[in-house]
């Protein structure tokens, strides 16, 4: 995998635009009709927010039954895209692995959910 180039800087206040939050995983199921293989997600961000689909490409480490009370980082003010069939509402955070492969983020010790990224 070739290195990805760091983006240009910018300032706190374009930062503080992205609405990233922690979510836990509550359904999830494969996703067939996919261009690439990929997992439907349900995610369950507290009363505020709560409950977004999202579409993730992460099949290579995970399995649907085994992401059921994981908790994620999402960005959850992106207007929502459409994916063959499904409406995905949240962007899923990942980075990659040495091989180009998604592994989610979230938080290294359970916090409530809904919790803002800062």
């Amino acid at each position: 995998m070739s290195p990805i180039q760091p983006s240009p800087p910018i300032g706190f206040d374009d930062f503080m635009k992205v609405d990233i939050r922690v979510g836990e995983i509550v359904a999830a199921e494969p996703f067939p009709e996919a261009r690439k293989p990929a997992i439907k997600l349900v995610i369950d961000f507290g009363e505020e927010i709560g409950r977004k689909k999202s579409s993730a490409q992460i099949t290579r480490h995970y399995q649907p039954e085994a992401l059921i009370g994981r908790q994620v980082l999402a960005v959850v003010n992106f207007p929502p895209r459409q994916i063959g069939k499904f409406m995905s509402e949240v962007l899923t955070l990942g980075v990659p692995d040495a091989d180009g492969e998604v592994v989610l983020i979230g938080p290294g010790h359970a916090v409530p959910r809904g919790g803002r990224l800062f």
